[in-house]
């Protein structure tokens, strides 16, 4: 197969995935789409062919979510197919497939992104509606041929149907394809919906359990050099190295030394990271005493001026006079933790530069200058936003005159790869009639993420002020009358970007931690305690309450191993129950998990419960690994084995129930990781007394 085209990817009868190279760049002008021989466009998303295969162009980046399931079937429901003749091809780098979201989450426009859970929410209305236009094409072609009203045809496993006559959507696709679509086609009612909710085989599955879903440090192209790199720390650079040293490493074929990286090009990757090994080249940086990344945001929060961000009746006139309580939360800035290295190939061609590398942005970076051919990442949490291996690649590639593959080391990615920010928050919260929470407030040291990732790929640097996205979960969930949301802007020694399920992950650990304080503080169970607070969010509510449920709930008093947090994120909601311990070697322990969801109308609940299971273990990992250690502005390399990440003889059992719900599809990729610490928190609290109020957790230094 050749990499250097897109790949294609079907689900066979029996289950077996199919790998098929295709062109995918436009060729008219009614559709984005490139059409083979056999085949009709139905607009930008789906192509019929004859033989019956439907494919689907998905916009998004499958990075373990299962979106390219996901957004095939809902067309394949909407559309009556059926599910065995459904492929999945990326959609062309095209405008016609931006984020339809970008605009609310306060992104660049025309933006081609999968980030903060906005896959399903973005495109299930325009791939229904593109459905249902390719359905009424389909069904005005039967009717027309059979001479009967189109009122009386349906279409269902693939076929037109009204009465005992049927067609295949494949005889019927070139006459459907040269009708005029309809304008306002209907969209199915939920009892004719077939396939919305099942759990379906996912289509990546086969070749991922096989061994032949291609990712970026799969690619190999003719003549292809392997490069091993090094980068400087933040604001540092390359002070010397030793070429003597390297010399003596077989199958050197160029070194490139620049001011802010050094690289190795070689006949393998192994020789060349032998080669840059024995280099030793060191870089001069800024010296980071531990510690300063929490001193950072405490001096921040202490003298930083801060900016109102949420505001909700009247704070000051509900305090005065009183005593708040109060409570300072800090979460740590944290690593991806991926396995997989950055990684990016390049090649000069007749044609121009060319590039594969994992992203979650193609429409940014290395798309400006050169084609781009994205590869699915191979880790879900958000490392692949920014693919800082790309533009080494390109100069490698124009210095050598060959292709060439540049693969970071395991430490220089931990090194370099963009780290959620953390944040510190001093809560403030009044307790009112009956123990009921009266006002709230919360100031805030933080950078935008997210932001700051857009920024640097748009060319614009580094943020010097909030975006939207910067306070996704900031604001409580509950029906508390007055309410403030402050802000300080920070400077920090390290380079931040996107996480998956951040900030709403750090924001309700604050939240939910701090509730369960007050309901404490109050004599109150923490679960009725939320739930007089619910009065405007029942969904939320309804998840609490059937996640105690689940849980058999004991009311999380003194001596039990429960805790209870919720969170409403995404436009989905969750409750969560965590049994939870310390173990003899003061280390936390989770026993079991009992999540509630209600993310509207389930397109796969067989995906929703593999996402929210898999973003809960994600997030254990994240609270339970020690905190990070920084030399030069960097994260500090760590062994990926030795640094107690969650092994599946140590994963707690975790229980999901979806909610039945109409309401419109949520997001769930990120969604599992949200309440997963402050449940934990809130069982450890009940268990020993002990209050953990930083990120990671450290037993030890508990209050």
């Amino acid at each position: 197969m050749k990499l250097d085209r897109r790949s294609l990817l079907i689900g066979g009868g029996a289950g077996v995935g199919l790998i098929v190279a295709v062109a995918l760049w436009p060729r008219r002008w009614t559709s984005e789409l490139s059409v083979g021989s056999g085949e009709e466009a139905f607009g930008s998303f789906i192509k019929i062919a004859r033989d019956g295969k439907i494919t689907v162009a998905v916009p998004q980046v499958e990075t373990g979510q299962g979106i390219w399931t996901a957004l095939p079937q809902i067309v394949a429901d909407e559309l009556g197919a059926a599910w065995e003749t459904i492929a999945v091809d990326p959609a062309p780098l095209a405008k016609g497939y931006a984020n339809p979201l970008a605009g609310e989450e306060g992104w660049p426009g025309n933006m081609r992104i999968t980030a903060n859970s906005t896959s399903i929410r973005g495109f299930e209305r325009p791939l229904r509606e593109a459905a249902a236009t390719a359905r009424e094409m389909l069904i005005g072609a039967a009717a027309d041929r059979w001479n009967i009203d189109a009122a009386r045809c349906d279409t269902a496993d693939g076929f037109v149907i009204s009465g005992v006559r049927t067609a295949t959507f494949g005889e019927l696709a070139k006459e459907a394809a040269e009708r005029r679509p309809t304008a306002h086609p209907p969209l199915r009612t939920a009892e004719k919906s077939r396939l919305t909710g099942q759990p379906l085989q996912r289509l990546d599955g086969p070749a991922k359990a096989d061994g032949s879903w291609r990712f970026a440090g799969d690619v190999r192209l003719p003549g292809m050099l392997f490069a091993s790199a090094r980068m400087a720390p933040p604001g540092g650079r390359l002070k010397r190295y030793s070429r003597e040293a390297m010399s003596s490493v077989p199958g050197i074929r160029h070194v490139a030394a620049r001011e802010g990286w050094i690289a190795v090009v070689a006949d393998s990757w192994w020789a060349a990271q032998r080669a840059l090994h024995a280099a030793d080249p060191i870089f001069s940086g800024v010296k980071v005493p531990p510690g300063t990344a929490r001193t950072t945001f405490e001096r921040a929060l202490a003298n930083g001026d801060a900016e109102r961000w949420f505001s909700r009746g009247d704070y000051v006139s509900a305090v005065r006079g009183s005593r708040p309580l109060a409570a300072t939360y800090y979460a740590a800035p944290s690593q991806h933790l991926s396995l997989e290295p950055l990684t990016a190939t390049a090649r000069i061609g007749a044609n121009g530069a060319e590039i594969w590398a994992a992203t979650l942005a193609p429409g940014f970076g290395a798309a400006n200058t050169a084609t781009l051919y994205p590869m699915s990442p191979g880790e879900p949490a958000g490392q692949a936003m920014e693919s800082i291996a790309g533009p080494i690649a390109l100069e490698l590639a124009r210095a050598t005159g060959r292709p060439v593959q540049v693969m970071l080391s395991q430490s220089s990615t931990q090194n370099h790869a963009r780290v959620a920010p953390g944040a510190l928050a001093r809560m403030t919260a009044l307790p009112g009639a009956g123990g009921i929470t009266a006002a709230w407030a919360m100031k805030v040291a933080t950078v935008d993420g997210l932001g700051g990732a857009l920024a640097r790929l748009s060319g614009k640097g580094a943020p010097s002020e909030f975006g939207k996205s910067a306070f996704d979960g900031a604001v409580p969930p509950y029906s508390i009358p007055d309410v403030r949301i402050d802000a300080v802007h920070l400077a920090l020694p390290y380079v931040a970007g996107y996480m998956r399920g951040s900030p709403s992950r750090e924001f309700a650990f604050f939240t939910e931690s701090f509730v369960d304080e007050l309901a404490h503080a109050a004599g109150m169970e923490p679960l009725g305690f939320r739930m007089a607070m619910l009065g405007g969010n029942g969904r939320l509510a309804r998840c609490l309450q059937a996640a105690a449920r689940l849980a058999n709930w004991d009311g999380g008093g003194s001596g039990s191993t429960m805790g209870i947090a919720g969170a409403s994120a995404f436009g989905s909601h969750i409750g969560l129950v965590a049994m939870a311990s310390i173990g003899d070697d003061q280390r936390v322990k989770v026993h079991r998990l009992f999540a509630a969801v209600d993310c509207g109308r389930a397109v796969s609940r067989g995906l929703v419960e593999q996402q929210i299971a898999a973003g809960l273990i994600w997030a254990l990992g994240q609270a339970t690994v020690p905190a990070l250690e920084w030399v030069a502005g960097m994260p500090r390399a760590r062994p990926i084995g030795g640094i107690a990440l969650p092994r599946l003889v140590d994963a707690p059992e975790v229980v999901v129930e979806i909610i039945p719900s109409s309401e419109a599809p949520g997001g769930v990729s990120g969604l599992g990781c949200i309440p997963l610490a402050p449940a934990v928190a809130n069982a450890i609290h009940a268990g020993s007394g002990k209050r953990m109020r930083s990120l990671p957790f450290d037993p030890m230094a508990a209050g």
